[in-house]
């Protein structure tokens, strides 16, 4: 699978409501091999999304996840409409996930079969440290 370089063009909207300086969305867009990807990452929502252009109609790609109350991050679900699948989307979901664990330090419990395999695939980023056994 080929590694994707990401960006460091980052968007931020802060909120005074929301633990005043928390991030609630964060873009991060894709390099040169596929420059039209930017994952959406929605705090509040818990959910990392790719707005994909199927046809002429919007659709979304989506990753959901919740967190529980002892700052454990469980990556429940990958969806990419039909259009799509097949050509490294759910990878850069997986990837933007992946990466926030490692960034807020956190562990991860995966449900979703997709990023059990991505993270098979790519044990050279280093994810396995953070992932916690069912």
């Amino acid at each position: 699978m080929a590694r994707h370089l990401l960006s460091v063009n980052f968007m931020f909207r802060f909120t005074g409501g929301y633990k005043n300086s928390q991030r609630l969305l964060k873009h991060t867009c894709c390099g040169s091999d596929a420059p039209n990807l930017c994952v959406t990452h929605d705090r509040l929502n818990q959910r990392f999304t790719i707005t994909l252009d199927c046809d002429g109609a919007a659709s979304s790609a989506v990753l959901k996840y919740t967190i529980t109350h002892d700052q454990l991050v469980e990556l429940m679900s990958t969806e990419v409409p039909q259009s799509h699948r097949g050509k490294g989307v759910a990878a850069h979901l997986a990837k933007a996930a992946l990466d926030f664990v490692v960034e807020e330090n956190m562990k991860v419990r995966i449900s979703c079969w997709y990023i059990r395999k991505y993270v098979d695939e790519n044990q050279h980023l280093g994810y396995q440290a953070h992932i916690k056994d069912q």
